[in-house]
């Protein structure tokens, strides 16, 4: 009497499932057909569960950054451009040049394949525009309920030539304060695709790699001091954090803080305040004052900084205090954010 036999396995294209986290075969053809088709590097295609990198001369600049957005999809971008942006965006503004990424990825049961296609074509693109190999990752599955559909974790890895020093704590008194374009973008472009304006707007979110402009930037003012992507806090957050490692104080002046009509429309209508809205393809630059008219020229002459602007500048009065001059010539405080305005959005 023959025993049971073993059904072959049934193909599942149109969703993940639990099986495709079991690191059998649906985990192996997943990767094969539906990850390597985008996120494809030689040291991908090795198969090992290392990556070998070559290191030129100079420092390595390493972060981290974990993703979660709802809706996956917005005006203008997507988790996965997101993941790849904000990574190599961490990277850049050390003043380093972006050359790796690992990504690991969080799927949830039910997950559409046609979705998870569309993002890793997102990312492929981002890193593409970037010039960074995605080189390293890892799957796992949850059960449906537990991940809001997708997570991405990105590691970057960049390089700094040697003698480059850019970081929050170099602020000094005289410096000039630049952003590289409009505030709010953003954070606005996700809450109005939930549809919780309560009227359409046509926002785009920012969300773009930056390590072409900052190269551009560093090219024309190499003494740059400071540079940081104001996301999570926006502007203003983004700002108190540098003058608190600095120990110096800022003054900004309103009516020069470019900001998207529409942006300043729906923050108006729901009580928001655009300086502390999230951005994620926005610069703020710190500068000498010698080399702030070449910085900002260069920025102009760059797709993602065709809007920027010269805000403000770096003083010696009211340490680790930012001071926002309103347009009626009143001066207020610019506190850090105290809680969160907007969930889930980078």
């Amino acid at each position: 009497m023959e025993g049971p036999v073993c059904p072959l396995p049934l193909k599942h294209d149109d969703q993940i499932i639990l099986g495709h986290g079991s690191g059998g075969r649906l985990t192996h053809d997943l990767i094969k057909n539906i990850f390597l088709p985008y996120l494809s590097s030689p040291p991908l295609l090795s198969g090992d569960d290392f990556a070998r990198l070559t290191r030129p001369n100079g420092e390595v600049v390493v972060s981290t950054d974990c993703h979660i957005v709802s809706p996956l999809f917005f005006p203008g971008g997507d988790i996965g451009r997101l993941a790849v942006c904000g990574t190599v965006n961490d990277i850049a503004v050390s003043g380093a040049q972006p050359l790796y990424l690992t990504a690991g990825f969080i799927l949830e049961e039910g997950l559409p394949v046609q979705t998870l296609v569309r993002i890793l074509e997102s990312m492929r693109i981002a890193a593409q525009e970037a010039s960074i190999q995605i080189v390293a990752g890892d799957t796992k599955v949850v059960e449906k309920g537990k991940a809001d559909g997708l997570f991405i974790t990105t590691t970057g890895f960049g390089f700094l030539p040697e003698g480059r020093t850019i970081n929050g704590s170099q602020a000094q008194p005289g410096d000039v304060i630049l952003v590289s374009g409009s505030m709010g973008d953003h954070g606005i472009a996700v809450l109005a695709e939930r549809g919780e304006l309560g009227f359409s707007a046509e926002i785009q979110s920012d969300v773009a790699p930056l390590n072409g402009l900052i190269q551009d930037l560093l090219a024309a003012a190499p003494h740059t001091h400071v540079l940081r992507d104001p996301t999570r806090g926006g502007l203003a957050t983004t700002l108190n954090e540098i003058a608190a490692q600095s120990q110096v104080g800022m003054l900004l002046y309103e009516n020069t803080i470019p900001i998207n009509p529409a942006v300043q429309a729906a923050c108006e209508m729901l009580g928001f305040d655009p300086l502390y809205i999230a951005n994620e393809g926005k610069i703020i630059a710190i500068v000498p004052p010698d080399e702030a008219e070449a910085a900002l020229e260069a920025m102009h002459r760059h797709p993602y900084g065709k809007s920027a602007a010269r805000i403000g500048e770096v003083t010696r009065n009211d340490a680790g205090r930012v001071l926002l001059k309103t347009r009626i010539g009143a001066t207020r405080i610019l506190d850090m954010l105290a809680g969160e305005i907007l969930p889930r959005i980078c």
